[in-house]
């Protein structure tokens, strides 16, 4: 039951946040799968279409949005075979149907191979500070909601 809740939930959120980025060479498929996008192949995008690497990861926000992926560079570029984490601004899903029906999937990344060595390494400290920024963001807006829910209650318990 857990794992179709979270097959349920991985759907939804791929749907709607990779699916909204995609370019097909077909018609969109409407649907996609994690597990079809992990491992999927990384190119740099327009161009020289370099590989960069492959998905190892899928990284979600509180609400299930896709908020980054992180990729396994290998040893191209330079980037001495590292993970790093590529935001949702910086790539597109591409998806092509094969002569024998298959689906390929491949990840296009919009940016410089220089800005691609900037891109954050995926270790513990980015992620436990990811974590603290998120926690800071959502008690700044629940805050700011809170006040401003005060703010309406007192003015409309003013005019009684």
């Amino acid at each position: 039951m857990r794992k179709t809740i979270l097959t349920a939930v991985i759907g939804t959120a791929l749907m709607s946040s990779v699916a909204m980025s995609a370019h097909a060479s077909d018609a969109p498929q409407g649907m996609y799968s994690a597990d079809d996008i992990l491992d999927a192949d990384v190119f740099f995008a327009g161009g020289s279409g370099e590989e960069i690497g492959e998905v190892d990861d899928i990284l979600f926000d509180e609400d299930m949005r896709i908020s980054a992926l992180v990729i396994e560079s290998g040893a191209v570029l330079g980037l001495g075979g590292r993970e790093i984490v590529v935001s949702t601004d910086y790539f597109t899903l591409e998806t092509h149907t094969e002569g024998d029906g298959d689906t390929e999937h491949r990840i296009m990344v919009e940016a410089s191979q220089e800005e691609v060595e900037a891109f954050p390494a995926y270790d513990r400290d980015w992620w436990e500070q990811t974590k603290a920024n998120a926690r800071d963001a959502w008690q700044t807006t629940q805050e700011g909601a809170q006040s401003a829910w005060q703010r309406t209650r007192d003015a409309v318990n003013a005019d009684e």
